[in-house]
Parts: structure tokens; C-alpha cells; sequence
């Protein structure tokens, strides 16, 4: 346990700002003229049958839940009038209503004037109620609620506000009929509504919201926990922590209240959290601490359970109030939406939260969840649920160890923010040992510290991949030592993608030729096994890259012929990861292009390799069509036209060619069929009878499915297509010659490339 996460929390739970959550009280005034579209002038003290004729007119009281607005008498049961239809005023009034915002003012905490925006005219009769329930935020800017009870007879409907641990229970009865009562509580805290015993009751609605800065209370003074934090923030930022294993790089202090990201400021805290913004506001900035407000959210997913009878019911689970959370599987706790206290943006992006960062250690613990979503059970899949924990905190982190902190973020935040310092480096001259310089360094350092070691990035993508977009900004930051650095980061992680190759290249311009060459050598040692197409458009980029210097790559080219698979089936399996895609043509059109121009022995050595595993080099799939591309290319004339691979490709292509090649005669399409059921028995049968062209297969779907499969796996010279008429519908099957065709094509091809191999 961080002692000084302990000690924080301590000093800031000790600091309380005047005000309260919730503040009430009763105001003599003079009854204000209130007309209502329908019903006209409303005498107050409200009288039951101007109350009746109120509700006439009126409507059911909605509320919320999630996204949706629903009406449902067993949660609120509440008569409702718009503020379009109600008009308040009277010689007095807006000397009563600013009265009252001080009183309230004074009574939450607020520092600042707040103004009131007329919401809606509420009315009771016997037995209304509300469950308990939060507020939204119905208009920017609103922070609170402000009930203000016309004078009326009734009992019971008492006002039920909890916050954390807390519950106040509020009475809004007036005894005398030239008396209101009020109530106002900020907008995250849970309120209900007791039923009304008795009577009837009308009460006015504000959202509250702030108004300008200038502040109608004078600013409490933390000075002594202001000493104290500061002092423990100085030891934190020292890195002597007072008992500790190892301090955490970051504290997060959870705040009281919820704050919605439009309310997420520091001039708009609540109550104690605005006393502890207080003082850490002026104790990090003088223990040299960077200061932020952040949202922590939580996301959860895992197994749900039904907690019904499902025998006392039919058809499927419906209600989301019939499921229960279970099991959870899968937990992402991170920080977003930040904030400064001098309200500049932030760059920041989702920084991960720690267990240890959390400040007093457990106080996340026994949260509600904003968000829970079920999933009904689906196939194979059990029920599932999904939900969502916020809470506004305050974060900090010494300021010399910013970057390490930013980099939990991972490469999502860093490499912006290394691209970022880098321009601004080289915009401000690029000179070394500058400021820029040092954090641009620094930050690269904690980069390759935790470089992923599972990291992919998919050879389809446009976009660069990261680690072409690290090289890169190393490059451009003249940074060698971790250039190389970083070449051991990729030859741990065991591969790299052919898109690296030009990042990698220009990284290498910058070393001496012995120290490029070298790490050309460990690079292509270090991932050939499962990046061989990489590893040789690596090798065909450097040889173009330093012409004067391809014997310094020799190193490299024999490591890579050495690495070579020969028998396909000891490589690692097709469905591993990272995925082995197998020996393609482009692959030994840059390895023998490259290697023509390094060594002609080296590259015969590679072709003699080659053909001595036909299975895995398969002369019509890889070593044809990749001397096709060879052949007139600019490697094809530096030094050597491959003879051997040449030759082979000659011998090959001629035997085929010998062969005849005639039309089929007659209607016989013999093959040897996998399959013996009676349904392909009966395909057999029809594919060597050469007087038969069309069969109509007619059965089932699953049937009429086997044999089209079976058609397509032995590649049968036959049309397929359904007949719908009738049932079952009927499989058609016209006999082809696509096998003569396809015949006809190789000949073409291979006679071309005779003619072309022969030059």
C-alpha cells in the first residue's frame, strides 16, 4: 500500500469548503402572480379546486432511464405543466427568487453568482410520488436543482436527498400562508419523493446554473493543508516516499460528486471536492507537480445470469430487470477528458489506471454503475452483460516524470507526442542538448523500454506501421544510439513487415557503413524465420540504397539464404501468429534480385536451395513467375541471368509443352470422386458416360448442396445451376471443357515464357 496515497487523502479529506450538498429553508414573501394557460390566475395559498383544475390540464410527469423517457405511474406519479404554458411575475418576485439563490448560494458552497432557469410547475395530489432517482443535466451550465413550494395544505410528501453515505430528509411544509419552502441539492445526488398523504401541493422547478465568475462568498483558506500536501508532494516528486516499496508514478484522487464532461472544470467543482482542488491547485504547483481533472471510467463485461423462474414464463428473457450481472471476464479502468486549472487544452489522450495510482487506496471500491447492458443468450453464447463505471477525479504526477506517465498511455499517446517534440525541435533550429531535445529523447527511451512484444501490423494497411513511424522519427531526430536500440526491440518481437523497409533504410543512412551492415546482418538473422518477405525487401532496398557498398551487405544475404525453409511442413503453422503467409513470387524477385547484385555465387546457392525442395518452392506458383519478373529487370542486368534457375524453369516448361494437347471428343469427363454415397455414385456414373451432356439431379437442399461441393472439390468440367420449379427444386449439371480450356492457357503462357526465358 503507497503510504503517500494514504497521507494525500488524509490532508484532503480534512479540507471542507462551506456549504453542503443540499440546503433548505423557508422564505416570507409576497404571493407571486402566477397564470397558467388553461386555468388562468392561481390563488395561493393553493385552493383543492384550483389544484383539480390544474391537474386537468396537466400531464404525467416523466422520467429517465438511459436514453429513454418513460412514463410509468409505479416509478413517479406526478402531474406536469410545462414552463411554455406558465407565466411567473408580480411586483416582488425577482427580489424573492434572488433572495432565495443566495440562500442557496451560501447553502451548496458556490463562490460565484448562480442564476435560476424556470424548468416546470409540478403538482401533487394525494398519493404522488417519485422513486429515487439523479437529475440530468437539461441545460448547459446546470449544476443543481432549486423545489420552491407555492403555500398549500398538505401532509406527507416529504423530499429524500442522498449523497455518498449521507440522507437528509426535508419537510417542505409551511405553517403560515405568506411562507414558501425551498430545497436545492446538486444535480448527482439521489432524490425522492415520499407520497403525498393528504391535500394537494404545487411546487416551481429551476434548473440553477452559474453565472459569472465574480464571487458573491469570500474564498476559504487552506493554508495549513496546502503546507502539508506540499510537502508530502515534494517528497513523492524527490522520490524518497516515507515507507514505500516504490511509489506509484501517478495519484488519482476520486472525487464526490458526478460531473457530466460539460461540467468537468475546476471552477465548477462541488462542495469538498472544490476545498481539495483547493489545495492541490497551489501545493503541486510549488512542489513542482502537474495538476489535472479526468474522468475515470471502468468497463466491464462478463456472464449474466436470469433471476427469474424461467418455468413461470414463456417465450425469451425481454426485461433487462430479469437479468443479473455474473461473473466478470474482461476490466479496462482508464483515465480520458482532461483538464487543466488554467483551462489550456491538454494533449493527453487514455492513460491506463492502476490499483496502486488510486488515492486513498480502495476508494473506487462499491461504486454504482452508470451504464448496465444485458445481452439475451444468442446460439452458443450465454446471456452477457456490459457495463460502465465514471467518476471525476483529480490526477497528478511530479512534472520531471511526466513522460513516463504518458507513456502508460502506449503508442497511441506517444508516438503524437514524440512526432510533436520533433517538429518543434527542428522548428526551433535543432540543436542538440536543447530542452526539445532531452524530453524528445527521454520520452524514445521509455518508448522502447516498453515496446510491445506481440505487436502486429497488417501488410494491407496504407497507413505506416508504428514501428516504420518510430524509425522514422528517430531518423529525423539523428538519435543512432536508440536506432539501434530499436532494431533489437524488433528482433526480440521475432518480425517486421516489408512497409518498414524504407523507414528502416533511411534510419541506416545515418550509421557508418560497418555499423549498417552489421545491423543489416543481426536484423535479418533476427526475424527471416517469420518475416522472410520483409527481410528480403530489406536486403534489395539497401543494395540500392548504398550501390558503392554491396559487398558490406554479404553478411546479411548469406544470413538470409541460410535462414531459407526447406521441408513446408516443419514451418510454423498457417493459423499462428504472427501468420506465415507461405513463399510468394515477389519474395525471391527481391532476395535473387538483390542477391545478383551482392554475390553470384550466393545468389546460385539460394536457387540451388530452392530447387532441391520442389514442395516448397513449387516451380509453377514461385520460381516461374518470379523469373518472369526478373527477367529485363535492372537487377537482371548487373551481373548474372540466374543460368541455373534459368535452365530449370526451360527443362520444365518444354516437358509440359511436348505434351499433346486435343479438344475432348466426345462427352466423357471422368474423375476420380472422394466421395462414395449413393449421390455421387450416380454423379460418377454421368461424368464418364460420353453421350450424357446434362443431368437433373433432383432432391433436397442438403442433398442437391453435397453434390455441388463434391463438383467444385474435384473440379469437375461442369455448369451448375438451380432449378426452382416444383419441389424438391432439381441440381442441373451441363458438361464443359474447362479442363481443355485451362490447357489451352497454360500452353499459351508457357510457350510466352519459352520465348522469353530463351533470349
Amino acid at each position: 500500500m503507497s503510504s503517500i496515497a494514504v497521507a494525500l487523502a488524509e490532508v484532503l479529506n480534512a479540507a471542507r469548503r462551506p456549504g453542503d450538498f443540499f440546503t433548505s429553508g423557508a422564505v416570507e414573501m409576497f404571493a407571486p402572480r402566477l397564470e397558467v394557460d388553461g386555468v388562468g390566475l392561481v390563488a395561493l395559498p393553493l385552493l383543492a379546486i384550483q389544484a383539480e383544475q390544474l391537474i386537468a390540464i396537466a400531464e404525467r410527469a416523466p422520467y429517465g432511464r438511459g436514453g429513454d423517457t418513460l412514463i410509468d405511474t409505479e416509478v413517479r406519479r406526478t402531474w406536469q405543466i410545462g414552463a411554455d404554458r406558465v407565466r411567473i411575475g408580480g411586483k416582488h418576485w425577482a427580489r424573492t427568487l434572488e433572495g432565495i439563490l443566495t440562500r442557496v448560494a451560501e447553502g451548496l458552497g458556490v463562490g460565484e453568482r448562480i442564476t435560476a432557469e424556470f424548468y416546470k410547475l409540478l403538482v401533487y395530489d394525494k398519493g404522488s410520488f417519485f422513486v429515487g432517482h439523479r437529475d440530468t443535466e437539461k441545460t448547459p451550465g446546470m449544476f443543481a436543482t432549486l423545489v420552491l413550494v407555492l403555500p398549500s395544505v398538505s401532509t406527507g410528501g416529504e423530499l429524500v436527498v442522498r449523497h455518498k453515505d449521507r440522507e437528509v430528509t426535508l419537510d417542505l411544509q409551511c405553517a403560515e400562508p405568506s411562507e414558501a419552502a425551498f430545497a436545492a441539492f446538486y444535480a448527482d445526488c439521489v432524490h425522492e419523493v415520499l407520497p403525498l398523504a393528504s391535500g394537494f401541493r404545487s411546487a416551481l422547478v429551476f434548473n440553477l446554473l452559474r453565472g459569472s465568475k465574480s464571487p458573491n462568498l469570500g474564498p476559504p483558506s487552506y493554508e495549513v493543508e496546502q503546507s502539508r500536501a506540499m510537502a508530502l508532494l515534494q517528497q513523492w516528486a524527490a522520490g524518497q516516499p516515507s515507507s514505500d516499496d516504490g511509489a506509484p508514478e501517478k495519484l488519482i484522487y476520486p472525487l464526490e460528486h458526478a460531473y457530466t464532461p460539460a461540467e468537468l472544470d475546476f471552477d465548477k467543482l462541488k462542495g469538498a471536492d472544490a476545498a481539495a482542488a483547493g489545495v492541490l491547485v497551489d501545493a503541486a504547483a510549488r512542489a513542482g507537480c502537474d495538476l489535472h481533472l479526468a474522468q475515470v471510467s471502468i468497463e466491464e463485461s462478463g456472464a449474466a445470469e436470469c433471476s427469474v423462474d424461467l418455468g413461470s414464463r414463456r417465450g425469451r428473457w425481454s426485461d433487462e430487470d430479469e437479468f443479473e450481472a455474473g461473473e466478470v471476464f474482461d476490466r479496462y479502468a482508464y483515465l480520458s477528458e482532461w483538464r487543466r486549472p488554467d483551462g489550456s487544452p491538454s494533449t493527453l489522450g487514455k492513460l491506463p489506471v492502476d490499483d496502486e495510482d488510486i488515492c486513498p487506496p480502495g476508494a473506487l471500491e462499491d461504486m454504482e454503475a452508470d451504464e448496465e447492458l444485458f445481452h439475451e443468450a444468442t446460439g452458443n453464447e450465454g446471456a452477457s452483460f456490459e457495463r460502465t463505471y465514471r467518476r471525476a477525479a483529480l490526477v497528478l504526477w511530479p512534472s520531471q516524470r511526466m513522460l513516463a506517465v504518458l507513456n502508460q498511455a502506449g503508442l497511441s499517446a506517444t508516438l503524437p507526442y514524440l512526432d510533436d517534440l520533433t517538429e518543434r525541435w527542428i522548428a526551433g533550429g535543432g540543436a542538440r542538448q536543447s530542452a526539445l531535445w532531452f524530453q524528445a529523447h527521454e520520452l524514445a527511451a521509455h518508448m522502447l523500454s516498453s515496446w510491445p512484444k506481440d505487436e502486429w501490423h497488417r501488410s494491407d494497411d496504407k497507413a505506416p506501421s508504428e514501428r516504420a513511424r518510430m524509425l522514422t522519427l528517430l531518423t529525423r531526430l539523428e538519435d543512432t544510439e536508440r536506432i539501434e536500440a530499436f532494431v533489437d526491440v524488433l528482433i526480440a518481437s521475432g518480425h517486421h513487415e516489408k512497409g518498414d523497409n524504407e523507414a528502416m533504410v533511411g534510419a541506416l543512412r545515418l550509421l557508418s557503413s560497418d555499423r549498417a551492415t552489421a545491423l543489416m546482418k543481426r536484423m535479418v538473422r533476427g526475424t527471416s524465420a517469420t518475416s522472410l518477405d520483409g527481410c528480403s525487401g530489406l536486403l534489395a532496398l539497401a543494395v540500392a540504397a548504398f550501390p558503392n557498398d554491396v559487398t558490406g551487405l554479404l553478411g546479411a544475404g548469406a544470413a538470409l539464404v541460410e535462414a531459407l525453409p526447406s521441408d513446408a511442413s516443419t514451418a510454423p503453422p498457417r493459423d499462428s501468429w504472427p501468420r506465415v503467409h507461405g513463399v510468394r513470387p515477389g519474395v525471391f524477385v527481391d532476395f535473387f534480385g538483390a542477391l545478383a547484385r551482392i554475390d553470384e555465387s550466393l545468389a546460385e546457392r539460394a536457387v540451388a536451395h530452392a530447387l532441391a525442395w520442389p514442395k516448397t518452392y513449387d516451380l509453377d506458383t514461385v520460381l516461374v513467375p518470379s523469373l518472369r519478373q526478373l527477367i529485363g529487370s535492372v537487377a537482371a542486368n548487373h551481373g548474372t541471368a540466374l543460368p541455373s534457375l534459368r535452365q530449370a524453369c526451360l527443362q520444365h516448361l518444354g516437358a509440359r509443352a511436348a505434351l499433346p494437347l486435343e479438344a475432348p471428343r466426345d462427352w466423357n469427363r471422368a474423375k476420380k470422386l472422394a466421395c462414395r454415397c449413393p449421390h455421387c455414385g450416380e454423379l460418377g456414373r454421368f461424368l464418364a458416360d460420353p453421350g450424357r451432356r446434362i443431368w437433373i439431379f433432383k432432391a433436397a437442399e442438403a442433398a442437391r448442396s453435397h453434390i455441388d461441393q463434391t463438383i467444385r472439390q474435384a473440379r469437375c468440367d461442369l455448369d451448375t445451376a438451380t432449378d426452382r420449379r416444383g419441389r424438391p427444386y432439381s441440381l442441373v449439371c451441363t458438361k464443359n471443357q474447362a479442363s481443355y480450356d485451362r490447357q489451352v492457357k497454360q500452353r499459351n503462357q508457357d510457350l510466352a515464357d519459352l520465348e522469353q526465358f530463351g533470349r
